[in-house]
């Protein structure tokens, strides 16, 4: 069959499947893109030629900004438990570099995506084209090798046949649990043009099975012997359980062993907020019940988690000099970690192995009550925090209380940077891990509105809520646009505070003033950005790109927009300042920041003291 290499490929990833459980679903199900010279004659042509003649079903869908449709696609990936994705493609030059933080996060965040970069030419003739770099090391040196770091598999197509066995492995690493995350083929736009004699093969229907390892007998008998002699075992629950839909075996296992669960962002909602054994999230911004049990931990069990640092609050979380790990997950990378015992097992398999070994084990009721208790004072803490009755603006937590009351258990709140994932972590109260929608293994700013794309195209029944401050919002808001071209309804949560709060907390604590983390004019005497307020109306700009907007000034008002947000059919963009200091709620955790190990200045000074004073209880576990 004589087709062009970009036809070639939108024929084939028309035909691949995913496969888990029985289920069989389109792994590539559509194609977010931008068009530009390098991909408007090859990919677009092709994505034409395919809808005009149904000769392949990969539906295209335009983005705004090339970074955000990586963004889109991850977090459509994302609510999908990685059993789909979306392929990306972009013009050459500067359109594909713009999607490389885009791979970064889904790289970090192990969730698949596809990058189409378009590249130079292959043949070399009209060198030097219009937006190429002139690498003095090589000539097959491009901006796409940026990829090749951020990238699980990074192939560049210089001749058509060379896509059968590049298409081949794509599939392979955007369907393996353990090696996902972003995968690249670089296409050279005379490639894309060029036409082959494929064979008819290679376009057949294929379905990848995403398998569910069990754990080998003696790992589980050896991570059963330490489970069964704890005293004080606590389970950390991450993105694993959620990918392996393994909420029911989680909570089964929690409830007939009384072991706590706390959660990593990722992991969040697998046992619900007032679960008996739920304690909260872990960590640096983790509450203080879930730090106070992980001091004390004697067996911590950690379910697929790749223990950040946040998790771990930078090695000081786990308090016990004794302290021993078991690790189930289906990497090895992770498994291994802290010298744990692994168990290289799917999170749904493992767990139910682990329960079913432990029948009649269950730790003493002295501590399921410590547990309780330790819960119980927590909620205590958020539901102070939720109701603080601050002004004259209100405090970002009174925003968060009122938005997690207002929304169901299936609405889905997304955030990734500033200050609100520290509070969500914390606060929030959640009872479907599909709800909560926090992507903290890179916190992108940008990722939130992007996100809600992918989110509301994975899950139009639900109501999807994108939480964003002014910094994350101004750093990309476009995909706005996106929203409103393809009739996708999603709720915008616009907080504004004039500044970095996240940031200028820390710059506070570490001793650098909060310097230059608020959005203000230059002050003439200072010549410092400590001026006044800018006049920056960001409820006028998302009204620009086509959103409804509702404002709010109080916490009240905040309720009433919000109702009419659910009610609205369209996009809606409601705006709420809040006051840029907080109060945030009490940390329990530690985050390691260095600070100046020398400074004229006195509050570096003091800040320097304190972190040396913290670090000394960070160790390795070992």
């Amino acid at each position: 069959m004589r087709l062009t290499t970009a036809q070639a490929l939108v024929r084939f990833l028309a035909n691949q499947y995913s496969e888990r459980d029985g289920i069989e679903q389109r792994l590539i199900p559509g194609c977010f893109g931008i068009f530009g010279h390098g991909n408007v004659a090859g990919i677009g042509q092709a994505l034409l030629q395919a809808a005009r003649t149904g000769e392949a079903d990969l539906p295209y869908y335009l983005a705004r900004n090339e970074q955000g449709q990586v963004h889109a696609a991850t977090a459509f990936a994302k609510m999908r438990n990685r059993l789909q994705t979306f392929a990306c493609t972009a013009s050459t030059g500067p359109g594909s570099t713009n999607m490389i933080t885009g791979a970064a996060l889904a790289t970090t965040n192990r969730i698949p995506v596809l990058l189409l970069p378009s590249d130079m030419f292959a043949t070399r003739g009209p060198d030097p084209v219009l937006q190429q770099l002139e690498d003095t090391r090589g000539g097959d040196v491009t901006v796409n090798d940026a990829f090749r770091p951020v990238s699980k598999y990074f192939d560049r197509i210089s001749r058509p046949e060379q896509l059968i066995p590049a298409a081949l492995a794509a599939m392979r690493v955007l369907t393996d649990p353990v090696e996902t995350g972003a995968v690249t083929l670089a296409l050279p736009q005379d490639v894309q043009a060029e036409a082959y004699d494929w064979p008819e093969e290679f376009f057949r229907r294929r379905v990848w099975h995403l398998d569910r390892p069990v754990p080998e007998p003696e790992a589980l008998a050896r991570a059963v012997e330490l489970l069964r002699y704890a005293k004080a075992p606590l389970i950390v629950a991450g993105g694993g359980v959620v990918y392996s839909e393994a909420e029911q075996e989680l909570r089964a296992f929690a409830e007939a062993t009384g072991i706590p669960v706390a959660d990593t962002h990722a992991g969040k909602g697998t046992v619900q907020w007032d679960h008996s054994c739920a304690v909260g999230g872990l960590g640096s911004t983790g509450t203080s019940a879930a730090n106070a049990l992980a001091a004390d931990a004697d067996v911590v069990l950690g379910i697929g988690t790749r223990y950040s640092d946040f998790t771990t609050a930078s090695h000081t979380v786990f308090g016990n000099p004794a302290v021993k790990f078991v690790n189930l997950n289906v990497a090895r990378l992770d498994a291994a970690k802290h010298s744990a015992e692994m168990v290289l097992a799917d999170a749904k398999r493992g767990i139910t192995a682990l329960h079913e070994a432990l029948v009649g084990w269950h730790v003493d009721d002295a501590y399921r009550t410590r547990t309780r208790l330790l819960a119980d004072e927590w909620n205590r803490t958020a539901e102070e925090c939720f109701r603080l009755g601050h002004g004259p603006l209100p405090a970002q937590t009174e925003i968060l209380g009122a938005l997690n009351s207002e929304l169901d258990d299936r609405d889905v709140v997304i955030n990734a940077a500033g200050s609100m994932p520290g509070d969500l972590q914390m606060l929030w109260r959640a009872r479907d891990p599909k709800a909560y929608h926090v992507e903290y293994a890179y916190s992108c700013m940008g990722y939130e509105v992007a996100a809600g794309v992918g989110t509301k195209m994975a899950a139009p029944d639900r109501e999807v809520v994108v939480l964003v401050g002014d910094g994350s919002y101004l750093m990309m808001a476009q995909e706005i646009v996106t929203m409103i071209a393809e009739r996708l309804k999603v709720i915008i949560v616009l907080v504004q505070n004039h500044g970095f709060a996240s940031i200028g907390s820390l710059s506070e604590a570490l001793g650098s003033q909060r310097f230059g983390t608020s959005y203000r004019y230059r002050a003439e005497e200072s010549g410092l950005l400590d001026g006044g307020v800018l006049p920056v109306d960001l409820a006028a700009n998302a009204a620009s790109l086509g959103a409804t907007v509702l404002k709010a000034s109080t916490v009240d008002e905040f309720r009433t927009a919000l109702k009419q947000a659910k009610a609205n059919t369209t996009t809606t963009v409601v705006h709420v300042e809040t006051d840029l200091y907080g109060p945030n709620p009490p940390g329990s955790g530690w985050w390691d920041v260095p600070v100046s190990e020398v400074s004229d200045l006195d509050s570096t000074r003091e800040a320097r003291e304190t972190y040396t004073a913290a670090k000394r209880r960070q160790r390795h576990y070992l």
